[in-house]
């Protein structure tokens, strides 16, 4: 078979095709032919040698956690799943269900454990699920990761109503489906990005209020306004300490922002005084358990929600891919096509 590996010196330049041994499943690992992989952040991170838990210890990496494949033989003791079904790979291999542990939390894919990033792959039958019948190959492989950390904010960690006020920051992978799960949950939804074009096309998935930040920077007096001076419920933060300011000054007494990513790099850090004098809850949040993206998957599947796909690349090329992705041309979810 064929895999993608990168190591030190790191960079989107270093990151090679090379032909490796066919694995085979162990005791109650199933094996898995490739058919869609996509694109988080955190790769761009890992693959340029800036991801802590993977770059500081050396060694090769085979990048990526989001993938779709089918089944194509399993080992001894394996009942979750047959051969033949068609499954999502779990971000965290080992946290099926509970609180996260620093153990479930050790367990993500791409580091420390091998990620989907190649052919034929063996996985833990505790770490891959199956997923509707309905979703293309390159919309599944959007879920585990994006889909889920959305889906945990909203769903599980925040306490919202029908008709509350969520902030959707940029328009990248989490974000859109932020915007389509609140959709569906009926809650009225603020998205930000630096593009109009972009913004435009939020809309038409049913974004309520559109904010340009480049030219509205202080852009929590919009999400005032639009909420008639009581803030947001819920802020989905993306941006980190580039970002953190303005989602502390758009927040509602009370209430919750999601510390999900530092895609806007360095900025003014936290003034917890703010935080204090509104009661806010701010929580960081890493993706979710298997439990968790079962639950998302059946809502999927009820409310037809289609992942938005904006480029494909075959997986060879994946080096333009992250090119990609580190520019910031994509809206929603770039994938790799087996």
């Amino acid at each position: 078979m064929r895999a993608l590996e990168i190591a030190a010196p790191w960079g989107v330049d270093e990151l090679k095709v090379v032909d490796a041994p066919d694995p085979t499943p162990g005791h109650g690992e199933v094996l898995v032919r490739m058919r869609a992989v996509s694109l988080n952040y955190r790769d761009l991170l890992m693959v340029n040698g800036l991801y802590s838990r993977g770059s500081a210890v050396g060694g090769t990496i085979t990048p990526f956690s989001d993938g779709c494949g089918v089944i194509e033989a399993v080992g001894p003791g394996v009942t979750r799943v047959a051969v033949g079904d068609r499954v999502a790979t779990l971000f965290f291999q080992n946290w099926t269900a509970g609180r996260p542990t620093l153990e479930k939390l050790g367990s993500a894919l791409g580091f420390p454990i091998p990620g989907a990033g190649r052919e034929l792959a063996t996985f833990s039958q505790e770490g891959v699920s199956k997923v509707p019948d309905f979703l293309t190959d390159q919309q599944v492989a959007t879920l585990p990761c994006a889909a889920l950390t959305a889906w945990r904010g909203l769903f599980e960690d925040a306490r919202l109503e029908p008709g509350d006020t969520v902030v959707l920051q940029g328009t990248g992978g989490v974000s859109i489906f932020g915007l389509q799960f609140a959709k569906a949950a009926g809650y009225r939804t603020v998205i930000t990005s630096s593009s109009d074009e972009k913004l435009a096309r939020a809309k038409a998935l049913g974004a309520d209020t559109l904010v340009n930040y480049r030219t509205t920077p202080d852009w929590s007096k919009a999400v005032r306004e639009a909420t008639h001076g009581v803030g947001a419920d819920f802020i989905m933060e993306v941006g980190g300490a580039g970002t953190i300011q303005q989602s502390l000054k758009a927040i509602r007494i009370g209430g919750h922002i999601a510390m999900i990513g530092v895609v806007a790099g360095a900025g003014e850090g936290l003034n917890p005084a703010v935080l204090i004098s509104n009661s806010a809850r701010l929580q960081g949040l890493s993706v979710g358990s298997r439990e968790m993206f079962e639950a998302m998957c059946r809502a999927i599947e009820l409310h037809r929600i289609a992942p938005v796909v904006d480029k494909v690349f075959p997986w060879t090329q994946a080096q333009a891919a992250l090119a990609a992705m580190q520019g910031g041309e994509h809206f929603g979810k770039i994938v790799l096509q087996f």
